[in-house]
């Protein structure tokens, strides 16, 4: 990361939404790991919920936090596979304004190199819904850590150089 130390640092307030239908607050460690990034960067944690594989119910949580003025993005984890249950990125076809391809690109690209061949079976994928950033990684937390460390951490940070996705925000509703 090519941090400018001379520019601002912009905090962000994020959403974080467990997919699961396994998984409550006790048992989601992948959520608490994003949690605690998204502390550790200076970030503010706006809401976080966990909900089961349901399309309907996934693309209405979404669809409220894209609606409120105090959730600019929103990390999800979970429901990004390809079983019958994974329906996560069917989810942010129903709300997306734009897609974001280069995050899914990158994100196999990096988990390539932790769980080779493997990372096909991925369906990260991240869109832009109004002006609202949305980002979906596995449930693991392998792959939790190598979205936010290879990914999030950098273009959520405002000072994050040549561009990042903060410095956006002010024009995501242009027309």
């Amino acid at each position: 990361m090519a941090v400018d130390e001379t520019r601002r640092f912009i905090p962000i307030r994020l959403a974080l939404l467990t997919v699961s239908d396994t998984r409550g607050l006790a048992e989601d460690t992948s959520g608490d790991i994003l949690a605690q990034r998204i502390a550790d960067a200076g970030h503010a944690l706006a809401d976080r919920t966990i909900l089961k594989d349901d399309t309907d119910a996934i693309a209405a949580r979404l669809q409220d936090w894209i609606d409120r003025a105090d959730v600019d993005a929103v990390v999800i984890t979970g429901g990004t596979g390809l079983t019958g249950r994974d329906v996560t990125p069917e989810a942010l076809d129903r709300v997306k304004t734009k897609e974001i391809s280069g995050f899914g690109e990158l994100f196999r690209w990096l988990s390539y190199q932790t769980i080779g061949t493997s990372t096909v079976q991925s369906r990260a994928c991240a869109v832009l819904a109004k002006s609202t950033y949305i980002f979906a990684l596995p449930g693991s937390n392998g792959a939790v850590r190598d979205g936010w460390d290879g990914i999030l951490a950098e273009q959520l940070d405002s000072r994050n150089r040549p561009c990042n996705f903060v410095e956006l925000m002010p024009r995501l509703s242009e027309r």
